[in-house]
């Protein structure tokens, strides 16, 4: 049955992130107190894709209602209770397919946008909040153009999505990073090591270069810029040769590539609904070169390296504090638009103040670092002339 004011779905795309609870909780309670029934979506957009348009179908694995109740409990909590995936209906498998749409879709790859408009009728839903990365909000683009009232609230580790400085989960994942570097530094400083550490980032490299700049590492590879293997090894070295435990630290972006490299390092050829593979290895490239390479800048001498990938180390668990504040203020965000009758905006802080943008930012742009105010390729560092005005998180700026 709708609320008064009628019924808001709200759903979570991609991977998951710390924040995600308190996102759905801020929305649901303010959505019940202003009137709105609130009905959770399981699993990203295949939820919306598995509904049996039947008043007599068990759709209690792809929706549920949401009360106070529910999500107070999962608010405090990291991940995401309604579930996620990188379903994209658009681009949707053969096998995939539920089998009720079976017989409308037989191709390869199959476009079931109709019959997401159609569950989205039948389910009542007024208003839909996707939370996610450019990816997930993607489609939330789509649904919007088809004339789905949409307010989307950005999500993702790299902090990518344009037309936002934050994006609900970086926060967290910088300071996992921070902790993490920390804590191996231990093992590296007893073996006079080099520490190879593989961070989150697929094009943009703002989760090594906020830690780097936070003192977590001496030197980071981020995505924007190609580097030298052989430059890093002379810097790698001479950081060593200076620190009185004779290590040094690198965070190296998944996304980053050597000078030679025609593309990413990637685990596999299986690409996922968006056309991506999965990213990872570019630390165990480094890591096995600059053992190699090592005794040509180290006087003969074999300089042996630790290396870690931290992967969902830094995604999972509960969010940090800003992990919890900001995902608050989105949700509430979200529905002053909704109450004003806004659609079709991602809600978003920039320069310090919370406030909304067109959602079509989502496809006109990619979000990578400046590297002409904030990287130093000859140092491999960050590079900032003053941080006078400069908002939170310093080089997020989304102009």
């Amino acid at each position: 049955m709708a609320g008064s004011k009628g019924t808001i779905g709200i759903l979570t795309g991609g991977g998951d992130v710390p924040g995600l609870n308190p996102a759905i909780r801020a929305v649901t309670i303010r959505a019940l107190r202003e009137g709105y029934r609130v009905l959770g979506i399981k699993r990203g957009w295949a939820g919306l894709v598995d509904v049996i348009p039947d008043k007599e179908a068990d759709n209690s694995d792809s929706v549920t209602p949401l009360t106070q109740e529910v999500v107070n409990r999962a608010g405090r909590t990291g991940g995401t209770f309604l579930h996620t995936s990188r379903t994209r209906p658009s681009h949707l498998p053969k096998v995939l397919v539920p089998g009720h749409l079976a017989d409308r879709y037989s191709d390869e790859i199959n476009d079931v946008t109709p019959d997401v408009l159609k569950n989205l009728e039948f389910l009542g839903i007024d208003t839909l909040i996707p939370i996610g990365g450019d990816d997930t909000l993607s489609y939330g683009l789509r649904l919007h153009q088809e004339g789905v009232k949409v307010v989307a609230i950005p999500k993702t580790m790299d902090n990518d999505v344009p037309g936002t400085d934050y994006c609900i989960g970086f926060s967290t994942c910088v300071t996992r990073t921070i902790e993490l570097t920390h804590s191996l530094r231990t093992t590296a400083g007893s073996h006079e090591r080099f520490l190879v550490i593989e961070v989150f980032g697929r094009y943009a490299g703002y989760t090594a270069l906020l830690p780097t700049m936070a003192g977590a590492a001496d030197r980071c590879c981020i995505p924007e810029h190609p580097f030298d293997i052989e430059h890093l090894l002379q810097l790698l070295v001479e950081d060593r040769n200076m620190n009185p435990s004779r290590y040094a630290v690198v965070l190296v972006s998944e996304g980053a590539m050597m000078k030679h490299q025609q593309e990413m390092s990637f685990e596999t050829e299986e690409t996922d609904q968006y056309g991506h593979r999965k990213l990872g290895g570019i630390g165990d490239t480094v890591s096995a070169l600059l053992k190699d390479l090592s005794p040509s800048k180290n006087n003969g001498q074999r300089v042996n390296v630790v290396n870690q990938r931290l992967g969902y180390l830094v995604r999972c668990g509960d969010p940090d504090a800003l992990d919890s504040i900001v995902p608050m203020a989105f949700g509430n965000l979200a529905l002053d638009l909704i109450l004003s009758g806004s659609a079709g905006r991602l809600v978003s802080l920039r320069n310090g103040v919370y406030d909304s943008v067109p959602i079509d930012v989502i496809t006109g742009r990619k979000k990578m670092i400046d590297l002409h105010k904030y990287y130093d390729p000859m140092r491999l560092r960050p590079l900032y002339k003053t941080l006078l005005r400069q908002p939170l998180f310093i080089m997020t700026s989304d102009v």
